[in-house]
């Protein structure tokens, strides 16, 4: 394969209100059909998963037939040099000198993004006894629902074998609670899947699909009773500063069942509305509900397990052996959401600073068009957006936008990083020093963040990619320890070592590079994340975009740290360096 970018893949952004989803199509159809192009179809409850939405049709889209002749240009003060071009007073587009992206002004765009379902199946091997105590966690991250927080009498009643999550319960008759942190979750649409290793005696054990969960304290839970008789029963609570209420009777789901056998617990709710259902796993789901029922006293929270034996229980020490934890559909209670009329475009070569008519020539046109810009190609690849396939060059028939993962999981449950653009596509690459890089069959659909960043910016854009370590300026570089220092284009800002840099010139499209968990800091400390500027988010802050582990891909919300610039978050307190490409 050659380095040659394929651009302009996506089609172009609706104008509408309504995100409707892009399915089916190849990168050449779309730009053939000229066809609206927001990200996700929702499943329910909750709304889409992520969304490129304009405004109505208004005089922004016909900006271009608006501008003035010729357009003014003006050097502002500063530190990078920048050139504004306005026309009749109103800014047309900000040119940075030594940089190839531009700013332009049109249509208005929100972008949002909720939460990605998942599976957890519980395939690795816990906890990793290699690290220090404190630092081990004993039911790992689940893929792509965040980490598991696990609360108990002690850290060892967890653990997990490949394919089997464990709850050990011990004759404390303590209740045991795992969940994932993810506390922003509203309506949700989630099930488990779990058996205990014995038939209770004495008196019943019970597992439980918790959600609304606040604390051990306050929380909804469908649980599921096990008695001494073989009977199962479904209970739907609330706990409320510990008083625990029946939100409907308890109702029998079956009799003479033997230890081992699997339960499927589902719930799923929608604002106030409860409904859950419990079915042995080896039968069919059944169509109706077991319980339907209102209650608003939780608001958005967890979502996880709990196990509990109670007391009279003489079968002590007992197991609850889950195998499979999932979440089909949820809505953060407030997803993040960005809102403004800006678009980055690049130029094929670096602005050297003197306007003339070939740029005035290139920003008319690019004046109010809708076609897809950086910042709607980074969108692309959020969770719920469609897959989009080449239809022509050197990625013929590969996918190349659509949403993606960050990497496949280690024995212990992390995920591996290295997954570069074209192991997203599955293709291998030849780069312009003439490397050639293969393709891996692991990393298919995963981007790492200098992945990510160089499939925006490289592929797509076409900037000049190097195969490795690059100290030339020209190329972007493989890791993002060497992009701090070595990117195409001009710095915005860096860290004095001591605190983030303000970065009062920072605007959206410019990469924001992290020194977040190397562990050195200071003038010489590690960079070890990258991502790209979004904008202002609808609470007024600074929000990117990147690809991280816990989310496993694309993100711009706060799971698992905030997506923020601004505050006193991991990447609010660790930004390192900023650059314009």
């Amino acid at each position: 394969m050659s380095n040659t970018s394929r651009r302009s893949v996506l089609a172009v952004l609706a104008a509408s209100t309504t995100a409707l989803p892009l399915i089916g199509t190849t990168a050449s159809s779309a730009r053939a059909a000229g066809a609206a192009a927001p990200l996700a179809a929702p499943a329910a409850p909750g709304s889409a998963l992520s969304s490129v939405t304009t405004a109505p049709l208004d005089a922004t889209h016909f900006f271009r037939e608006t501008l003035r002749s010729p357009l003014t240009a003006t050097v502002l003060p500063g530190t990078p040099a920048r050139t504004e071009v306005t026309s009749g007073g109103r800014r047309v587009a900000l040119l940075t000198h030594g940089a190839r992206t531009v700013l332009l002004s049109g249509p208005e765009r929100t972008f949002t993004e909720n939460k990605r379902p998942f599976v957890d199946d519980f395939g690795r091997t816990l906890p990793d006894l290699s690290l220090p105590a404190d630092k081990r966690s004993y039911w790992g991250s689940s893929p792509g629902g965040g980490v598991w927080s696990t609360l108990g009498p002690v850290d060892t009643d967890y653990s997990v074998l490949p394919g089997t999550g464990v709850i050990d319960l011990t004759t404390d008759h303590a209740s045991r609670h795992a969940t994932l942190r993810d506390d922003a979750l509203a309506d949700v649409d989630v099930r488990s899947v779990a058996r205990f290793d014995k038939v209770p005696a004495g008196e019943a054990c019970s597992y439980a699909l918790s959600f609304g969960y606040q604390d051990t304290h306050n929380n909804y839970r469908a649980r599921l009773s096990f008695l001494t008789t073989g009977a199962v029963q479904l209970r739907v609570e609330k706990e409320a500063d510990d008083t625990v209420t029946q939100l409907v009777p308890a109702v029998t789901v079956a009799t003479g069942v033997p230890a081992g056998t699997d339960w499927t617990i589902r719930v799923r709710r929608e604002g106030s509305r409860i409904r859950a259902k419990a079915w042995a796993s080896a039968s069919a789901e059944p169509s109706g509900w077991a319980a339907d029922v209102s209650d608003s006293t939780f608001g958005a929270g967890r979502v996880g397990l709990r196990a509990l034996a109670n007391r009279g229980c003489t079968s002590l020490p007992m197991k609850l052996l889950v195998s499979r934890f999932q979440l089909d559909a949820a809505g953060w209670a407030e997803p993040p959401a960005v809102t403004h009329g800006h678009w980055v475009r690049v130029l094929p070569e670096p602005f050297g600073g003197t306007w003339t008519p070939e740029l005035e020539s290139t920003v008319r046109a690019w004046a109010g068009s809708t076609a897809p810009d950086v910042l709607a190609h980074a969108a692309m690849f959020l969770p719920g957006a469609p897959p989009v396939v080449s239809g022509s060059g050197p990625a013929e028939g590969k996918q190349v936008l659509g949403a993606a993962g960050y990497g496949y999981l280690d024995p212990q449950g992390r995920r591996y990083e290295g997954a570069d653009f074209h192991e997203y596509m599955n293709t291998g690459w030849t780069f312009p020093d003439g490397t050639y890089t293969g393709p891996s069959s692991k990393q298919v659909g995963n981007l790492d963040c200098s992945g990510y960043t160089r499939m925006v910016y490289g592929y797509h854009m076409g900037v000049p990619m190097a195969a490795g370590q690059d100290t030339s300026g020209t190329r972007i570089p493989r890791r993002s320890r060497d992009m701090a220092d070595h990117l195409p284009g001009v710095r915005v800002a860096r860290t004095d070592g001591v605190n983030p840099p303000p970065a009062e010139q920072l605007q959206p499209g410019d990469l924001v590079l992290f020194n977040a968990d190397s562990g050195d800091d200071g003038p010489t400390a590690t960079v070890d994340h990258v991502g790209i500027h979004l904008g202002t988010d609808t609470a007024g802050r600074r929000r990117f975009l990147s690809s991280r582990k816990t989310v496993n891909g694309p993100t711009m919300s706060d799971m698992g740290g905030a997506s923020l610039l601004d505050g006193t978050g991991t990447y609010a307190r660790t930004l390192h360096t900023v650059h314009r490409v």
